[in-house]
């Protein structure tokens, strides 16, 4: 058998055993299929909620080697580089032989990593079947968490209460990448986080985000927030524009929360055709436009007050800003416990810290989920890791189109 008939089978097999398989299964469903494979087994390891740790995942009854393992730092090791970078890394480990690690990524929402051990340096094809396994890996990981609490669990490393519960349960994956945009955000403190949520819709020629602010802290902050998605997906699902959409929105809030809770809001809709960009703005401060590795300007608007409270209901105009893109550029929408963070001295974050910090993670070449993340690890270390205020961040990239050999 050749060694492509090999991988296929070995896969073949891992999608057929998965098929029944529930969340705690996997981790021997992957060992098994990396043996196959040629590998010393292999262990998948899951990014926490922070993406600081890389937590192994491990079945029902692990192997005595299995249990032993402990987690990793997203920073300062190899695997963590793997996970940062989404390159293969390998390493020579004595009597062991090579250890690879390998990035575990559905597009570009980044799960965690694989390890697998051989004895001696794999050969090309059998690296590029061990990628193929921690595709599937992904794949099946993102899949099957939706069925049990063992990935969950693994993920957090702290109590997430009520409020955070009920946040996290209408939070779309914080990272996509497509053909013509990338969408990547982060939010902090995220065991905490109630009021700031973020959504977005991917579709044919549209990609339309939105990022909201909650008043307060806590369950009603949370209600508000959960409440505040479900009023805009319900008006963009409708395929309403976007100032009804925002119309829409402020009249649920004021209805249904009868005006005691509101939320700023930013919602943007990108032609990923043309990239023409539009966008209205209720109360929240102003996306950042980046173009070439720097911040051109803040996308502004006459400001409007925030959704809840009747103003949209009872009539005034509201602005749609609109801007041409260019293939590269890039909007960061953020909330202001972003910049309003205070260092225990007093200083602020601010939106200059925040431009030069996501200019300078762009320039050495990291990707847009890893530039938030490493963003939001300046941002906690800047408030000494206890934020006051929900912190929330979404990059949007627009890309080329596939097939459009026009000039910038």
């Amino acid at each position: 058998m050749t060694a492509p008939e090999i991988t296929e089978r070995a896969l073949d097999e891992l999608a057929r055993a998965a098929e029944p398989a529930a969340p705690h299964d996997l981790a021997a469903l992957f060992d098994a299929c990396a043996r196959r494979l040629g590998a010393e087994g292999c262990v998948v390891y899951v990014a926490d909620l922070q993406q600081r740790l890389l937590q192994p995942l491990l079945g029902a009854r692990p192997t005595p080697e299995q249990s032993d393992l402990a987690s990793l730092a997203v920073d300062g090791t190899l695997a963590g580089r793997a996970y940062q970078l989404g390159d293969a890394q390998s390493q020579t480990e004595g009597d062991v032989g090579i250890r690879v690690w390998l990035p575990v990524v559905v597009g570009s929402h980044r799960l965690g990593v694989m390890t697998a051990t051989f004895h001696a340096q794999p050969v090309p094809a059998m690296l590029d079947a061990l990628r193929r396994l921690a595709d599937a890996a992904a794949v099946l990981v993102q899949g099957k968490s939706a069925y049990g609490d063992a990935i969950i669990r693994l993920r957090r490393t702290h109590h997430l209460g009520v409020a955070a519960e009920l946040h996290y349960s209408v939070l779309p994956p914080l990272s996509f990448s497509g053909t013509n945009v990338t969408v990547s955000a982060a939010l902090e403190p995220c065991y905490e986080v109630a009021g700031d949520v973020i959504d977005y819709s991917v579709d044919d020629g549209h990609t339309q985000v939105a990022l909201f602010d909650g008043m307060g802290h806590g369950l009603h902050s949370a209600q508000c927030a959960v409440f505040t998605v479900a009023a805009y997906r319900s008006a963009r699902r409708s395929g309403l524009g976007l100032i009804d959409v925002l119309s829409s929105v402020d009249d649920a809030l004021l209805t249904g929360l009868g005006g005691e809770l509101f939320s700023t809001a930013v919602m943007a809709d990108l032609d990923t055709d043309t990239g023409r960009l539009r966008w209205v703005n209720a109360g929240h401060p102003f996306p950042l436009l980046l173009r070439d590795g720097r911040v051109v300007k803040a996308l502004e608007t006459e400001p409007r007050p925030p959704l809840g409270l009747g103003h949209l209901v009872t009539g005034g105009s509201i602005e749609v800003g609109a801007e041409q893109l260019e293939p590269g550029d890039m909007v960061l929408l953020y909330t202001d416990g972003v910049v309003e963070a205070r260092s225990p001295a007093g200083e602020f974050f601010g939106v200059d810290r925040l431009s030069e910090l996501v200019c300078t993670q762009l320039a050495g070449g990291l990707a847009a989920p890893e530039t938030m993340r490493r963003v939001v690890r300046d941002l906690l270390t800047h408030h000494e890791g206890q934020l006051t205020d929900d912190a929330t961040l979404l990059m949007l990239e627009w890309h080329r189109p596939v097939g459009d050999a026009r000039e910038r």
